[in-house]
């Protein structure tokens, strides 16, 4: 095993922590919840065996359900967007990197790390709160749920991610 593997298992088991015992308890206005765990899925190489992403994201998905009381909703949608998320990089990288390419604000830049973000909260809050309600009847609180996580896990993604991206800048000072 190498040193890869037990940094993205230390990232694993960090964020099913942090959203466990901190972020499931925040409900902004009653509709937004920060759903940092997403940004596991926005982490993986570009040319990562999409077995292990696929595994990954259930695993996670699973850890959260779990402990979250949400049967299936996160591993389902976790295993799609794990399904996705090689796809939805391709736009976003430059044509010349490296086959190992790790999609982060340093190597994508700003705008494209927050579009990718977006993209891939967009899909996941859409998923996520679609099977969770499972009907349109009660239409705007669905809409609420749905636009709240994703704007407040974007902004805490892109929040990390820039202090993730000073401290490296400040360690190669």
């Amino acid at each position: 095993m190498n040193a890869g593997f037990f940094k993205r298992l230390g990232a694993f088991v960090l964020l099913c922590i942090v959203q466990i015992l901190v972020l499931n308890n925040i409900h902004l206005f009653g509709c937004a919840t920060p759903l940092l765990y997403v940004m596991f899925v926005l982490s993986f190489n570009r040319n990562y065996p999409r077995w292990a992403i696929l595994l990954w994201c259930f695993t996670l998905g699973l850890v959260i359900d779990i402990s979250s009381n949400t049967p299936g909703l996160a591993a389902g949608t976790m295993t799609l967007l794990g399904l996705l998320q090689p796809y939805i990089l391709i736009p976003f990288i430059p044509r010349d990197s490296a086959e190992d390419f790790q999609p982060t604000m340093r190597t994508l830049g700003f705008v494209k790390f927050m579009y990718y973000t977006m993209l891939c909260v967009f899909i996941y809050s859409l998923c996520f709160f679609s099977l969770e309600v499972f009907s349109f009847f009660n239409w705007r609180q669905w809409l609420f749920n749905m636009i709240g996580s994703w704007a407040l896990t974007v902004v805490l993604i892109l929040v990390i991610e820039n202090v993730i991206r000073n401290e490296r800048r400040e360690q190669q000072s």
